[in-house]
């Protein structure tokens, strides 16, 4: 399994399972940072048609292209049903935000052989890393 800075040097494309357009929320302000330093971000919420200046999708199923990592910004209860999207769609990686846990989630996720991350920030772990954007792996 690779680590969570790894995760994130090899991903470009980054699905955020419950973006906000909310500016005040995380789940806004951390997308929107991770683009800025060069990821691409997929948007994955029902209720906006565009964020961050990508179209957004419904589910993880809708998106049409592969992507490298499902950054869930969603609450624990939910984190089950979103690694089992995640591994239907054959995604690398998982990444449970900030103070989000789940042993089943943890488990669903090690059972078909993809990395899982929980209770991390993604943009704490940016700069923890030295990332630049993807692919800048020290």
């Amino acid at each position: 399994m690779r680590s969570a800075q790894q995760i994130l040097a090899d991903s470009t494309v980054i699905a955020v399972v419950g973006a906000s357009r909310d500016p005040g929320k995380a789940a806004h302000q951390v997308p929107l940072e991770m683009q800025r330093h060069g990821w691409r971000i997929i948007p994955v919420n029902p209720t906006v048609d565009e964020l961050f200046g990508e179209r957004a999708y419904p589910s993880l199923a809708d998106i049409p292209h592969p992507v490298d990592l499902v950054d869930v910004f969603r609450p624990a209860r939910d984190a089950v049903e979103v690694v089992r999207q995640a591994v239907a769609i054959g995604a690398p990686a998982v990444w449970l935000q900030l103070g989000i846990f789940s042993a089943e989630a943890r488990r669903i996720a090690e059972d078909a052989g993809i990395d899982y991350v929980e209770d991390r920030c993604l943009v704490v772990e940016r700069a923890a890393a030295g990332l630049t954007g993807p692919h800048t792996a020290r």
